[in-house]
């Protein structure tokens, strides 16, 4: 990642939180923030017939978990895949909004199973990797999630994310670091 992106990243996370009208430690639904960009989201099973779905899912796991289409019309949609649970689903959505909001370009096509697929270079997936983690769980939250004892299952669950974005945000953060150096200096 590009020097200085992640304090740009938490920066642009709580920028755009605040036009949503939330504190930094608030919780937020990523489909209000979708809203607020006026973007609209499908599960694939909307557009694609599921068996498709089922197919290329059996031949690659995981192969596909969201996309961003923009449409002739002008109207952004983000496709999301029916067979992740809520949790992976909320943070594939805020994946795609993360490189919407960075402007990051498609760079590459790549085909599976006869499916066209749109991917951008690794330094900017990276990036939006970061931003989701930022948008769905801002330091602020984590610090007092942290504070509060929780842990990355009861985080997950309670803000709606995959159980590896609260795991990666807790640690990448440095938050657990934090809240335990501030236990153990009241301790002394």
């Amino acid at each position: 990642m590009r020097r200085g992106f992640k304090t740009e990243a938490e920066r642009l996370a709580d920028r755009t939180r605040a036009q949503l009208g939330l504190q930094p430690h608030d919780p937020m639904s990523i489909r209000d923030l979708a809203a607020h960009l006026n973007l609209a989201i499908y599960p694939a099973d909307d557009l694609v017939d599921r068996t498709e779905l089922d197919e290329l899912h059996q031949l690659q796991p995981g192969a596909f978990s969201a996309a961003t289409f923009h449409l002739p019309d002008g109207r952004t949609v983000i496709v999301s895949n029916p067979f992740n649970e809520p949790g992976r689903t909320n943070s594939d959505i805020a994946h795609e909004i993360a490189h919407l909001l960075l402007r990051h370009d498609v760079r590459e096509l790549q085909q599976i199973a006869g499916h066209t697929f749109f991917t951008c270079n690794p330094e900017q997936e990276e990036e939006a990797n970061w931003l989701a983690g930022c948008l769905l769980l801002p330091r602020a939250l984590l610090l007092r999630e942290a504070f509060a004892g929780s842990n990355p299952t009861t985080i997950a669950e309670k803000h709606h994310v995959s159980l590896p974005m609260a795991r990666f945000r807790l640690n990448a953060s440095g938050v657990l670091l934090q809240a335990q150096r501030a236990r153990s200096s009241r301790t002394r």
